[in-house]
């Protein structure tokens, strides 16, 4: 009999790093569905047809992964368009630059709704899903080099990256039993990519820098191999986590960063 084609579900895949995982889930023999907003439906279409390029089956499951019938609603047309699910990438995720005395309280909640609230979700829904299917799965989540050390003007990003650690954590201690690991990836800054785009803009208008004096000050003296990181090498990060060689790794948070972080 024939393997099974294993499924994934990418949030954010509209994006420079949700895209890049996607594609790269394709290549290893995944059907993939992708997810954004629905205002970016169109871009979803191309991703697809990426995807349907590379030999894969695809389909878009628009929806805000804050609002938990919109997640439900994803991983049930992921189940019933391609035949099950199992591998959850909750990828998405926002970033604004403020130091905390300026600190807006409705932009606080909606990053917060974004970055924590819809990882919980994804996790929850996906995982009720591998548990009915009984084989297993891989429940996986952005965090950051910013859940591993805040930094000024990451206040609110730092504190909802601490906060996905902490919860792939207790999720891991929950699902174990079902052959269901959880774990998170940490980007640093990953160039070509609009979140290095925001932190690089929001730190240079905050601090009144010139404009490449943040991107060159990073790749001197913060990160290690002094460069920014690519989309193919979270990607590539991603895709071990996914696999069945990482079926023996779960509660981590491993950090993709060119050394910015020395664990």
């Amino acid at each position: 009999m024939a393997a099974q084609t294993r499924v994934a579900l990418v949030t954010g895949a509209a994006g420079d790093l949700g895209h890049g995982i996607a594609l790269r889930l394709a290549r290893d023999g995944l059907d993939v569905a992708v997810n954004d907003l629905p205002a970016r439906a169109a871009d979803l279409d191309k991703v697809v047809a990426e995807i349907k390029a590379l030999g894969r089956q695809s389909i878009p499951v628009p929806g805000d992964v804050s609002v938990e019938a919109d997640v439900e609603g994803m991983v049930e047309k992921t189940v019933a368009a391609l035949g099950g699910l199992d591998v959850m990438v909750a990828n998405v995720g926002i970033f604004f630059a403020k130091f905390v005395v300026d600190m807006d309280v409705e932009q606080w909640d909606r990053l917060f709704a974004i970055n924590i609230r819809g990882v919980m979700l994804c996790h929850k829904h996906a995982g009720k899903q591998m548990i009915k299917q009984g084989r297993g799965g891989r429940l996986l989540a952005a965090c950051s080099v910013a859940g591993l050390t805040g930094a000024p003007l990451c206040g609110a990003y730092a504190a909802s990256k601490f906060a996905v650690r902490g919860f792939i954590q207790a999720a891991a201690s929950e699902f174990g039993k079902f052959g269901v690991t959880v774990n998170a990836y940490a980007p640093g800054f990953i160039g070509n990519t609009g979140m290095f785009a925001d932190l690089d803009n929001g730190v240079t208008n905050a601090l009144g820098i010139p404009k490449g004096a943040f991107e060159a000050q990073a790749t001197s003296s913060q990160i290690k191999l002094g460069r920014l990181g690519k989309v193919e090498e979270v990607a590539g990060l991603v895709a071990y986590l996914a696999s069945d060689i990482a079926r023996y790794v779960t509660g981590q948070t491993i950090a993709v960063d060119g050394g910015m972080h020395l664990a």
